[in-house]
């Protein structure tokens, strides 16, 4: 018991010590960025606001599906925020498809302003969208801390992590023109092995589970960059490639090796899901039978993984396929022919994603039942999952 418990404050005392310095790499890394401001302010402010009343309104006409959201209204907004705060203004709404609001008395909205001589000058940007969307994480986190119980909190704790690293990491690094590939890999390693150890402890299971996980998305992510090699196509016949070009004439990105990257993030969630379960049911299997061979070991983790890599590749590639859906409704709607379908970039990219993502995950069975098979013996770590 004592050395148990003595082994526990060890593992709590390394975690956390981990933890401390990648947050103060993260933090410095974060800092050291300084950005080249893009858009001119002029004096612009973004505020938020509430409707007090509908002046005069021009709805358009529109499609059935989209009635009463194209036309222009003139509206009395009350500043709840910034620095004109309590302010009652008259407001200019274009109401479109992607800017303004089918404004209501009440609607909350977020107002551009400007000042110039002392008169301000209103339009509606938007609706005010951060209330709806802090609830929505919310619940998706109480739901996950309530069924998920402790290993719920720990889940939580890891998305956490995974968005700090790669808001105050990833990002950063691309922005200073880091090698998109090699920072992607590392980001990798990173969220795996935080997040699983999080999940599944100190144990024999979870290494076997990261080293699969890294090694089924590095493999996709080289898949993915060799047949965008014999396939032509790169980051810079994305959509926001326009974008993305003067976002990198003001900064270091490089943007041919974006696509790739984005794979092996996209793929990662769903590889980190199909080892972390074969790399558990090898573990138990081992406890139950310690005297089972290496090579019925290796079996029953392929065993396993075949009914797995039915679901979590059609998870990966449904995942895909929404994301896509606009596209794949326009080239149906058009009825391309099929040289100039099976040849456009959007379609390309698509297959490029969907493909290589899934067949990390194919692969990611075979790497972790071979190094479960070899690494894998009866051990009491396993034990103090018991009590999580």
């Amino acid at each position: 018991m004592d050395k148990n418990k003595g082994r526990r404050v060890r593992e709590v005392v390394f975690t956390a010590a981990g933890f401390v310095i990648l947050m103060a790499i993260i933090w410095y890394i974060s800092g050291s960025v300084k950005k080249t401001p893009l858009l001119s302010e002029d004096g612009m402010e973004y505020v938020k606001g509430t409707v007090t009343e509908i002046i005069k309104g021009n709805k358009g006409n529109g499609s059935s599906s989209a009635a009463g959201m194209a036309g222009s209204q003139d509206v009395k907004v009350k500043i709840t925020s910034g620095s004109y705060k309590g302010k009652i203004v008259e407001a200019n709404n274009l109401n479109g498809y992607l800017y303004g609001a089918n404004c209501q008395v009440g609607t909350r909205v977020i107002l551009q302003v400007s000042a110039y001589e002392g008169n301000l000058t209103a339009n509606v940007y938007n609706y005010d969208r951060e209330y709806g969307l802090y609830a929505l994480i919310g619940l998706f986190l109480i739901v996950l801390c309530l069924i998920g119980g402790r290993r719920g909190i720990y889940s939580a704790i890891a998305l956490i992590f995974t968005f700090i690293c790669i808001i105050g990491l990833y990002l950063p690094l691309l922005y200073k023109g880091a090698s998109p590939f090699p920072v992607t890999v590392l980001t990798v390693c990173l969220i795996t092995i935080v997040s699983l150890l999080l999940i599944g402890g100190y144990t024999r299971k979870t290494v076997c589970a990261a080293a699969g996980t890294i090694m089924g998305v590095a493999v996709s992510g080289c898949i993915a960059m060799v047949f965008g090699k014999i396939t032509h196509i790169s980051g810079y016949n994305t959509e926001d490639i326009e974008n993305l070009v003067y976002v990198a004439q003001n900064c270091k990105l490089q943007i041919g090796d974006l696509l790739y990257a984005g794979i092996l993030i996209a793929s990662l969630g769903a590889v980190m899901d199909v080892a972390m379960s074969i790399s558990s049911t090898l573990q138990e299997i081992q406890d139950q039978n310690p005297g089972i061979s290496k090579k019925k070991l290796f079996r029953s983790g392929i065993h396993v993984g075949k009914d797995m890599m039915g679901t979590m590749s059609n998870t990966l590639i449904l995942a895909f396929t929404g994301s896509s859906l606009n596209t794949m409704i326009m080239i149906y709607a058009y009825a391309y022919p099929y040289n100039q379908m099976i040849n456009m970039y959007s379609l390309g990219i698509e297959i490029l994603r969907g493909i290589s993502g899934t067949i990390g995950i194919i692969l990611a069975v075979p790497f972790v039942s071979f190094i479960g098979s070899l690494y894998l013996k009866p051990s009491q770590t396993i034990k103090e999952e018991e009590s999580l």
